[in-house]
């Protein structure tokens, strides 16, 4: 007998699509649009990057570089939030009627192109094909230092408002740190941020690095550049700057020390064999159909690039699907 937590596909899909992300859907929705079954499955939300954005970040692509399936992205504004686009791609997944499989994680891939069973804790889905589409943004890079654990510590920014008046160090200085800092010294908080290089990193977006350049100048943001951390302990942070150990209170610490691809999944579970002759360790995939060295498995979105998280975006993984939906397209109709 069937449960909520158990089901079981019993006649094979054409293809699953692991995540729910904007390039996912373009995937799921391009390759059904190929006369195809598809599916889509994520261990979360619908976007469930994008919902775990800062409330309204703001994107730095204009809306048609972030449209999907050729559905339109009107905007009143020159660019979208992400209250915007959350609300974009869930009506284009309810236009396209995607079948969705949200808040089902995968565990494991198991036989052959033509004849795959994803394995997911809830069941199991036969199909012919799989693409991966997982995306970076959940699993975060650690540092690796005592008492990174502890509560009061995220590696993840939502918004400022809990920290008013409260002590609140910042580590790193590339685009989430910077727009985080800013928020919460705006919103009341006295900020400190801990940055391992020698300054505000130039890729910053040009309309917020001079923003923070000028508050840590006039000292409303303190900043400690050259500097590690050596421990967090729950009232403060111990860090080793050019002069020496400094000792610095902390009531919250954001550590957004950046993203990368969930390994485990691309390894142990799907067997994905990695470039191990590029240091960003992506998957072994054909540019020109995103097939990867597992005949079947086609990847797709920021994934491709491995811990080089900044090669693929929105903008340019999306156009991923219309290759993949064609190759999958024509090895399937052959077989």
């Amino acid at each position: 007998m069937l449960t909520d937590n158990y089901y079981m596909i019993l006649e094979k899909l054409d293809a699953v699509v692991i995540g729910a992300g904007p390039v996912g859907l373009a995937c799921a929705l391009e390759i059904q649009r190929q006369g195809l079954t598809v599916v889509v499955v994520d261990k979360g939300a619908l976007v469930n990057s994008l919902v775990g954005y800062p409330t309204q970040m703001e994107f730095f692509s204009t809306p048609e570089l972030l449209e999907i399936g050729g559905h339109p992205f009107p905007m009143a504004s020159y660019k979208p939030h992400r209250e915007d686009a959350l609300d974009y791609y869930q009506r284009v997944a309810v236009a396209e009627k995607l079948d969705l499989r949200l808040y089902e994680r995968v565990i494991g891939l198991r036989g052959q192109a033509g004849d795959f069973v994803v394995e997911t804790a809830k069941g199991e889905i036969a199909t012919r094909a799989v693409v991966v589409a997982t995306g970076f943004f959940d699993v975060p890079n650690l540092m690796n230092i005592p008492g990174e654990g502890l509560p009061h510590v995220n590696h993840y920014y939502k918004e400022p408002y809990a920290h008013a008046d409260r002590e609140v160090v910042v580590v790193g200085a590339k685009n989430s740190s910077a727009k985080a800092a800013l928020a919460l010294t705006r919103a009341g908080a006295r900020v400190t941020m801990v940055v391992r290089g020698p300054e505000v990193a130039e890729t910053v977006k040009y309309w917020i690095r001079p923003d923070l350049l000028n508050r840590i100048k006039e000292g409303r943001i303190k900043a400690y550049f050259n500097t590690t951390i050596d421990a967090i302990t729950p009232h403060s942070v111990e860090i080793t700057t050019p002069n020496g150990p400094i000792s610095i209170k902390a009531d919250y610490v954001y550590a957004l020390t950046g993203y990368r691809p969930d390994y485990s999944l691309l390894v142990d579970m799907l067997a994905l064999p990695l470039n191990e002759n590029d240091p960003a360790l992506p998957p072994i995939f054909d540019v020109t159909t995103h097939e990867t060295a597992r005949p079947g498995v086609y990847v797709a979105g920021t994934v491709c690039g491995g811990l080089a998280t900044s090669r693929w975006f929105i903008e340019n993984g999306r156009h991923h699907a219309q290759l993949i939906a064609t190759a999958m397209t024509d090895t399937l109709v052959k077989a």
